[in-house]
């Protein structure tokens, strides 16, 4: 009897320790599944829009690799696991409109839809602080569009104020006969595809329509703000101009609102640049052309300058609206350094970083 009571317990010990071992096993599948679906749900629930290239040759392991570095998906291995087990590994060479507000499936069928690859595009890269010529050159160079075409566009009076009503980020400040490029500040840099048909009208549509997507983003602070959209646009520009970091672009922001305040100039001399951009030959330049008559020339003149003296990244335009505050009045950069940024609360202290920073010139 003694016997049987030790077997069925060693039999009852097995039992518990098998059925713990499934139990494990369950919850471990059930966490996988877990892990596997969160995996492929989407990066975001922001409705941002990405241009996404699959060129001729590439295997489905580095359109994958790319897929997670433009933050499209949000893991590797699972993706690899779900496009192996539903057949969507056949992807098309092309350029594809991707959303991070997609799950991974859609964005796979998408790939593999030939359908939805842009054939006949020229995409372009504008970096962040482009000149409205620079970006016009770099149209004539892709697609052989006039730049001069696109700049008298960009200038052209009847045609903006036609944009003036079609979009509400626009006014007419932006008319001002002493501006030089009356757009300026409104071509959002980005990458972008064009059709290589396309006109200078549908390529500056491009640039507002993203403009506005950016513009509805913000509506909200910009309206909290009290300033004008383009005031707003002007600042960004200046503020995209001198600082590299998304820090001290809100740090340099805050000292231009603190020298206003204190009725000030801005001081800055990138908006000298801006006035001297067809003669520039470094940025020395801007800096011994301290007194140069000229409208944008923040040395000289108090308040803003006429309008923007580039095209402002969002970067910038969140620096704009969010500026940290301090008790900063001045500020240079170790141009012969690491490009740090120095700020200063008195004259005193801002000659003393020029001696330290910038005396290199």
């Amino acid at each position: 009897m003694k016997k049987l009571l030790n077997k069925f317990k060693e039999l009852k010990k097995a039992y518990q320790i098998a059925l713990a071992a499934l139990l494990a096993v369950i919850l471990i599948l059930i966490g996988c599944a877990g892990f596997y679906n969160v995996n492929l749900q989407a990066v975001s629930s922001s409705d941002k829009t990405v241009l996404f290239e699959i060129s001729e040759g590439q295997t489905s392991d580095q359109i994958i690799a790319n897929l997670k570095e433009q933050k499209l998906i949000k893991n590797t291995t699972v993706t690899k696991l779900y496009m192996k087990m539903h057949g969507l590994g056949d992807m098309k060479a092309g350029f594809f409109d991707l959303n991070r507000s997609w799950d991974t499936e859609k964005i796979l069928k998408t790939l593999n839809d030939s359908k939805k690859a842009k054939q006949d595009q020229v995409v372009i890269t504008f970096k962040e602080g482009i000149w409205a010529k620079d970006i016009a050159a770099q149209i004539h160079t892709k697609m052989g569009i006039d730049a001069n075409a696109l700049t008298a566009l960009w200038n052209d009076d009847t045609y903006l104020k036609k944009m003036i009503q079609k979009y509400e980020f626009l006014d007419d400040s932006i008319l001002n006969p002493q501006t030089k490029i009356k757009l300026e500040g409104y071509l959002f840099p980005e990458t972008y595809a064009f059709n290589k048909s396309a006109t200078p009208e549908e390529i500056t549509k491009t640039f507002l329509d993203h403009f506005d997507v950016i513009y509805q983003k913000y509506k909200k602070e910009i309206k909290a703000s009290g300033k004008s959209m383009h005031d707003l646009i002007t600042m960004a520009s200046i503020v995209q101009y001198e600082a590299r970091t998304k820090a001290d672009m809100k740090l340099v922001a805050g000292v231009f609102y603190n020298r206003l305040k204190k009725d000030m100039t801005l001081g800055s001399s990138v908006t000298v640049c801006y006035a001297l951009y067809d003669q520039l030959t470094d940025w020395k330049s801007c800096e011994i052309n301290y007194d140069l008559d000229s409208p944008y020339n923040t040395n000289i003149h108090k308040g803003l300058p006429i309008g923007p003296i580039l095209n402002p990244g969002e970067n910038a335009i969140q620096a704009t609206l969010n500026p940290t505050a301090s008790d900063y009045l001045y500020f240079v950069a170790d141009v012969y350094g690491n490009g740090d940024m120095h700020f200063a609360k008195t004259y005193e202290e801002h000659q003393a970083n020029i001696e330290k920073y910038n005396l290199g010139m």
